[in-house]
């Protein structure tokens, strides 16, 4: 299971939010270069960067950002927030992204996403279902839709999708443990999408058991940076798989 640390940014800065409230906004970091090589250093090798100016803005935004740490780390980074058009997709991929996600997009315009699918291809397109109390968020979770989690995923999967991220909002934020049952019923009915869990790690004994389910990877954010989990042992962790 792939560790993939996140970087959040905000004014050009490392911050976290609680469940995607922007008026909870904590900076830890004025230099999201420094941190993301910080990760590097610890054996990681993937990178989860969110444009949140960009989720509220509904473009890209912090592309600046990407580029400066797709090209002065070798980290795989997967980014996303506010990527609405074919030309912010342009801009993510030539400032470095190894791959983006799609979350809004895919609920207010899923013939644009379906051909984003098409011209870069499952392996470069992550769907990002964010769920709140069984439903589908957009737009930076500010706003809910009327689709359920299971069957939005599984509509995708169908078209092709093979990446899904999928964040609890409830628990983004709040170190109470991730969703184990919403992951184990979007595999039992996905057996063959690799799965990223995303919101609510705490502790370092969650991780084994994400893995032991068949997440392919797994979003830490708010647990590394208030030193629940260290990066030594996330290093440690990595080295014993």
């Amino acid at each position: 299971m792939r560790i993939i640390p996140a970087i959040d940014i905000i004014d050009g800065k490392c911050v976290r939010l609680t469940k995607g409230d922007y008026n909870t906004k904590k900076v830890y970091n004025e230099q999201p270069l420094e941190v993301a090589k910080m990760f590097e250093a610890h054996g990681i090798t993937s990178l989860h960067l969110v444009d949140l100016d960009g989720a509220k803005s509904k473009h890209i935004v912090n592309h600046q950002i990407l580029e400066q740490i797709a090209s002065k780390t070798a980290l795989s980074v997967d980014f996303g927030g506010g990527l609405k058009t074919d030309e912010d997709l342009r801009i993510a991929f030539e400032a470095g992204a190894s791959q983006i996600t799609g979350g809004s997009i895919a609920v207010k315009d899923p013939s644009r996403f379906k051909s984003w699918l098409q011209t870069y291809g499952a392996s470069k397109i992550i769907l990002g279902a964010d769920a709140k109390a069984g439903q589908i968020a957009i737009s930076g979770w500010m706003e809910a839709s009327q689709q359920e989690v299971l069957p939005f995923i599984k509509n995708y999967v169908e078209q092709g999708v093979r990446y899904v991220i999928c964040t609890d909002i409830g628990k983004d934020g709040m170190l109470e443990g991730p969703s184990f049952d919403l992951y184990t019923d979007i595999l039992k009915a996905n057996p063959d999408i690799n799965l990223i869990a995303s919101g609510g790690i705490s502790t370092y004994d969650e991780l084994p058991r994400l893995a032991a389910m068949g997440c392919e990877g797994t979003i830490i954010g708010k647990a590394i940076y208030e030193n629940r989990i260290s990066l030594k042992q996330l290093a440690q962790f990595i080295i014993n798989q």
